[in-house]
């Protein structure tokens, strides 16, 4: 597992919690997407990010996040919610439309009295994501922007033809 950019995770009764600590990005995103499905296989419907430790996003790490908010906002009671961004990585996820998905510091929630107990007993999760092919990881993530809102469509539109054609390339010769 890279230690360079941990995820680290916790399951409590009334949600679960994942941390990153570092740089959140196309490393570490798999990670979150993993247990986080996990989680709400297991029957999870409050999933809380805590990016206190974050130092930034990159666009593959807010579009996974807003895959599993979408996929949250399916299950009655389900929610995405984001503990201590910090005013850039807040920034980050309002300028691509995100905070309409997801519970960003929210007034009232299970955790907030139990922020510093939950990070005591973290345990780092994810499997060493270096032998994956990323690209669909991150063409899935990037097409998750653009349906959670239509402006992000311009903005990522070179990213997503190149991954297109990447993902396309690498199936035509695995055939």
């Amino acid at each position: 597992m890279s230690t360079e950019h941990p995820i680290s995770a916790y399951r409590a009764s009334e949600f679960s919690w994942i941390r990153c600590a570092g740089k959140g990005s196309f490393l570490n995103s798999h990670a979150l997407k993993e247990w986080a499905e996990n989680e709400m296989k297991d029957g999870a419907t409050i999933i809380v990010v805590d990016l206190e430790a974050c130092t930034g996003m990159d666009s593959t790490f807010m579009g996974t996040m807003a895959g599993l908010a979408m996929r949250l906002m399916k299950i009655p009671g389900g929610k995405l919610q984001i503990a201590e961004p910090g005013e850039r990585n807040r920034q980050s996820l309002e300028d691509l439309g995100l905070d309409v998905l997801m519970e960003i510091e929210p007034e009232e929630s299970v955790w907030k009295d139990q922020v510093s107990e939950v990070r005591e007993k973290l345990v780092l999760c994810g499997d060493d994501a270096s032998g994956i092919d990323k690209a669909p990881h991150v063409l899935e993530a990037h097409k998750t922007l653009c349906a959670a809102d239509e402006k992000n469509t311009k903005k990522f539109a070179t990213v997503l033809d190149f991954l297109e054609a990447e993902v396309k390339a690498k199936k035509a010769a695995n055939k």
